[in-house]
């Protein structure tokens, strides 16, 4: 009656089941006389329809209950049996001939593959190193200064830096585009704002000034119907402002949350944001090489019933994502399947995570977790409150955990793998180098 064979996939398998129809009609019994209890119908009291009538209208419920929980016992029988471990729903297939006094079926899914983590000693795991010091402190303020730049009036020509208000005008074919026309509108040369060519019209003209030019839209610019179209513009320059960077005084440290002004106690507070930024930042690049690693040494077939999960929890993600950013989702498909890369890649971690955990005993400890909490709280004015934020509840808490797990298969890698150290600068670090 059995049968259990491998198919076209590794982690495929199917199990025939056979499922006798005395046992489910004493169960659809059962369930009628369960219902019967509490079903309501008009001209009877709560409990006192005739069963003939209960099963009549609720025969096809009960049946199908019944049926359902018989198969889904046989089959975790048969795997129990056979010791699987089984990745996903199984896909239930009827027979349509069967033994009498019988119903069959097959039952096709996955198992989770055997995993065994390959040798990493060859591993070649690059660690940045960075102190921080003076320097990477004073860029970080400059930074700060130039986020909180104020603007005054210039009486010269505009010039890289400078915020300038104008109207223009712009035309193609002779006709006024759509968007082609403003009035008093600001923007700083050089931020970005406006396309290259625009801001070289404007560079070096004076308050008053005018200018007529041609200018042609890049042939992948947003709008279609300007895409590499010649337009002209006409512009008025009517005021030119030039930058000014606050002083780093007590003032400014006050605008930065230190609330007696104290500029010495500010450069405190930055370095210590910004040793944890890169010690964050060297986590994750550390963190990226070793996933690579054991993906690189631990080759297996990932059950794609949990890709498919996965791809599907990412998709909702994404909807969420853009729901939040104000977005229609309804007139933005997202398919699962765009996924599905990531999601292969996000199992298979998974998985090989899962055994390098077990079997090097690699689970968080009540310490690491307490002193992660504790760390993340430094960043925030009462850091206390958050630690009570993340242990009053147990999901958030586990995010905590999870993180650790990760540090403590980072760190086990690292050692069996060829890790060097290798300065490196803060731009460099901060994704800000040429």
């Amino acid at each position: 009656m059995e049968q259990n064979q491998v198919t076209p996939s590794a982690l495929e398998r199917r199990i025939d089941i056979a499922v006798s129809l005395a046992d489910i009609e004493k169960e659809v019994d059962a369930r009628l006389k369960r219902m019967a209890r509490t079903v309501k119908m008009p001209g009877f009291r709560p409990g006192k329809v005739p069963m003939k009538i209960v099963a009549q209208t609720h025969g096809g419920q009960a049946r199908g209950e019944a049926v359902g929980a018989a198969v889904e016992k046989a089959f975790g029988d048969k795997v129990r049996e056979q010791n699987l471990r089984v990745a996903g729903y199984p896909n239930i297939e009827p027979k349509d001939a069967a033994t009498e006094g019988t119903l069959e079926f097959s039952a096709v899914f996955e198992i989770y593959p055997e995993v065994a983590i390959g040798d990493l000693a060859g591993q070649q795991i690059e660690r940045p190193t960075l102190v921080v010091g003076d320097a990477e402190v004073d860029k970080t303020l400059d930074v700060l200064r130039k986020q909180r730049t104020s603007f005054t009036a210039a009486d010269r020509a505009a010039a890289e830096g400078d915020r300038v208000v104008i109207d223009f005008t712009g035309r193609k074919d002779g006709e006024v585009f759509q968007g082609g026309q403003a009035e008093d509108f600001p923007f700083v040369i050089g931020a970005g704002a406006m396309l290259k060519d625009f801001e070289t019209a404007v560079t070096g003209l004076t308050a008053g000034e005018s200018k007529t030019f041609d200018m042609t839209f890049p042939d992948d610019y947003h709008a279609a119907e300007l895409a590499g179209k010649t337009v002209q513009f006409e512009i008025k320059v009517k005021q030119v402002e030039g930058p000014v960077l606050p002083e780093i005084d007590a003032d400014f440290a006050r605008s930065l949350g230190v609330a007696d002004g104290d500029v010495a106690k500010l450069r405190e507070e930055v370095k210590g944001n910004l040793e944890r930024e890169v010690k964050r930042r060297i986590q994750a690049k550390v963190k990226e090489q070793v996933m690579n690693a054991l993906i690189a040494v631990t080759p297996i077939e990932v059950p794609k019933a949990l890709v498919q999960g996965e791809s599907q929890q990412l998709a909702e993600n994404a909807r969420r994502d853009l729901e939040m950013r104000g977005m229609k989702t309804k007139d933005i498909p997202v398919d699962p399947s765009w996924f599905t890369e990531q999601a292969e890649r996000r199992v298979r971690l998974g998985l090989i995570m899962a055994e390098l955990v077990k079997a090097n005993e690699l689970h968080a400890k009540p310490e690491q977790i307490r002193t992660l909490v504790e760390e993340m709280a430094q960043s925030y004015e009462d850091p206390s409150e958050l630690v009570r934020w993340y242990y009053a509840q147990p999901e958030r808490l586990a995010q905590a955990e999870a993180v650790v797990i990760e540090d403590n298969v980072v760190a086990w890698v690292s050692e069996k793998a060829q890790t060097t150290d290798k300065d490196v600068t803060f731009d460099e670090l901060m994704g800000n180098a040429a």
